[in-house]
């Protein structure tokens, strides 16, 4: 502590303030729900996981790309490119499309059905579609498992920024950030976390804008960055990187699946769709959406491949964003730009818990567990802060021992998701035949197919494991509907209106 940088660590503090001040706000809006619904606690759990479902274009891209574009954007992400140099730029850019994929591919339809059916979240859209408990609880049952993988990587990624550029603790740092987004989320719910996206997001542009600004200066522009990262390793310069065999095309060419278009399988960024107010809102959302998530994150893995240049002997590569940022800048400024990596992770966290909460509280206790709850909005409030921070504290208790580049732990959650859920969602969406047998089967092949690759073999024929765990989750699917029976005429009636 002896190290201790206030003049970085107050402006940061200032801005955890902030979100605390938007979830009280949220948290007024939820209790007059509480009020004015009788009671009830399913119109309760509607508010809390979708804010009524009246998210305009700028609040819907905001809240699409904050969610999405995490720590592994702004910390693990510039951190790996930091190593590898501009190779990793050129796989981030899978991600930029994140925001038309899913409003795209999933589009109209999943918000209109999902009011039709009053789904609050993936798992009760998959409920109602496929009419199976299995479904519902597997699904959950897998957010709720890679879920608390992807927070711990994102809390990780907090507590080593906070930790590399005001000199606190690993441990204090990972606790401070934990509690504001446990607080916030649990007590303010979907508009507490879109409402802090939304001011997280243009955080977020502005401190990418400064952040490549002041490095593409310190750096004697682009010319001269790209020759001294040459001179440092020619491989920094390569579309493979600088390890012989680790980004080969097949690896490189897979990856664009797993942060492509595979991301419409992920929950926490599929339920933007359903939640969005009307079609100019939609289109909108694309647009914005698309244009922000180019700039930040071509702008924040150029940082950190560029920052090689910069800033050497870093003991970990996420902390090249933080060193830069207290390097280049004066101390309380570099507060301020370090709000932005820092929002990136909270708003990502603040919407992967609730959708864990979402998982635990409405998909499994008020379903199946406690069905009575259902009836009484203060009950189903208590049990969802409550769930909050027992989900929190496993999460602190998982981060206390981090590995040394956070990205794989978050890559690894990220597939697993995609693996249960990327293929349920569309095909359930599109194909009529898609029946509940040909769902549990394509999730219980792609999440174990999905685990023994990560273990064993992890680079089949030289591929990113998800992209044969997609697969054969997709062929279990199909084989498996083809030869069971068809969905029953109430759900086709229910779908497609036929």
């Amino acid at each position: 502590m002896s190290n201790l940088n206030l003049q970085v660590l107050v402006p940061i503090v200032l801005y955890f303030i902030a979100m605390y001040f938007i979830g009280i706000y949220a948290a007024k809006l939820l209790s007059k729900v509480k009020k004015s619904k009788n009671g009830d606690g399913t119109e309760y759990m509607d508010e809390f996981m979708t804010g009524g479902r009246d998210t305009g274009g700028f609040v819907l891209a905001m809240t699409l790309v904050a969610t999405y574009l995490s720590a592994g954007s702004f910390i693990g992400g510039p951190g790996t490119a930091y190593t590898h140099g501009l190779a990793w730029v050129f796989l981030a850019m899978a991600q930029m499309p994140t925001g038309y994929y899913t409003l795209a591919v999933l589009g109209k339809k999943f918000a209109i059905v999902s009011r039709k059916i009053n789904a609050n979240s993936i798992t009760d859209f998959l409920r109602v579609r496929y009419e199976s408990k299995a479904v519902v609880i597997i699904s959950s049952l897998s957010i709720i498992f890679f879920l608390i993988a992807a927070m711990a990587a994102q809390w990780i990624g907090a507590a080593r920024l906070l930790q590399g550029s005001t000199g606190i603790d690993y441990t204090i740092a990972l606790a401070f950030f934990g509690i504001t987004v446990v607080v916030h989320t649990a007590i303010g719910g979907y508009r507490g976390v879109v409402l802090n996206d939304t001011m997280q997001g243009i955080v977020m542009t502005i401190s990418t804008l400064a952040l490549f600004t002041v490095v593409l200066v310190k750096g004697g522009g682009i010319a001269n960055i790209v020759q001294n990262m040459k001179a440092i390793d020619p491989g920094m310069i390569t579309p493979f990187g600088v390890q012989d065999g680790f980004m080969t095309k097949p690896w490189v060419t897979s990856y664009w699946v797993l942060v492509g278009f595979a991301v419409v399988g992920l929950p926490s960024v599929s339920q933007r769709a359903m939640s969005y107010k009307d079609s100019k809102s939609l289109n909108s959302g694309i647009k914005v959406g698309t244009l922000v998530s180019i700039l930040i994150l071509t702008g924040m893995h150029l940082v950190g491949a560029f920052g090689s240049t910069l800033v050497s002997g870093i003991s970990s590569g996420d902390l090249v964003v933080p060193t830069l940022a207290v390097t280049l800048f004066p101390s309380v400024i570099a507060g301020i730009i370090l709000s932005g990596p820092l929002a990136a992770v909270m708003s990502t966290v603040d919407s992967q818990l609730l959708v864990v909460v979402g998982a635990i509280v409405n998909d499994l206790i008020i379903n199946y567990i406690k069905p009575k709850f259902a009836k009484d909005s203060h009950k189903v409030s208590r049990w969802t802060i409550g769930w909050a921070v027992i989900v929190g504290i496993i999460i602190f208790l998982v981060s206390m021992e981090p590995p040394e580049l956070m990205v794989w732990l978050n890559l690894f959650a990220t597939a697993g998701q995609l693996s249960t859920f990327l293929w349920p969602t569309i095909l359930g969406l599109y194909w009529k035949k898609a029946n509940k047998e040909g769902a549990i089967a394509s999730m219980i092949v792609g999440i174990g197919s999905y685990i023994i690759h990560n273990y064993y073999l992890p680079r089949p024929f030289g591929l990113h494991a998800i992209v044969p765990s997609l697969l054969y989750s997709l062929l279990a699917f199909i084989i498996v509907s083809k030869i069971t029976k068809p969905p029953s005429k109430q759900t086709i009636q229910t779908f497609w209106g036929i």
